[in-house]
């Protein structure tokens, strides 16, 4: 978009702005990047991960489980097989957010980890699962 369109047709150009970025071109100027604060926290989110995912990817003496277990500690709550699968499946959902430049992949990862983490250290996961049978017909609205 130009500029002249942010002044001219300003609500239009902010709801575009609320889908997904729009740039801004100037002509007096370096372009500008207009996004919702949404998509700047979930940008800033993914870089924050990321940093945490180079951290836990150097060092020598602990594996990459332990080392992301001392960046996310909230992964204490996992067993030690959950904790393997969630440290790869956060960096390979990072790699995707990368590669895609959809930073919700590896931020839906993170908190569906976490959040599980929490249910198991409330206890939620010691009652026992009632499965639905397979026969019976799921109603939909």
């Amino acid at each position: 978009r130009r500029s002249s369109d942010l002044s001219k047709h300003s609500a239009e150009v902010f709801a575009e702005a609320e889908k997904h970025p729009v740039t801004v071109t100037r002509r007096d100027g370096e372009s500008l990047v207009l996004m919702s604060l949404h998509e700047a926290n979930s940008r800033a989110g993914l870089l924050e991960l990321a940093a945490q995912l180079v951290t836990a990817s150097l060092g020598d003496s602990e594996s990459f489980t332990e080392r992301m277990t001392q960046a996310f500690p909230w992964m204490f709550a996992l067993s030690p097989a959950d904790r393997i699968t969630c440290a790869h499946d956060l960096a390979n959902a990072a790699r995707a957010s990368f590669a895609t430049e959809q930073p919700h992949l590896a931020l839906a990862e993170l908190t569906s980890w976490r959040e599980t983490a929490i249910a198991i250290a409330a206890g939620l996961n010691d009652s026992e699962i009632e499965w639905l049978d397979i026969d019976e017909p799921v109603g939909r609205p």
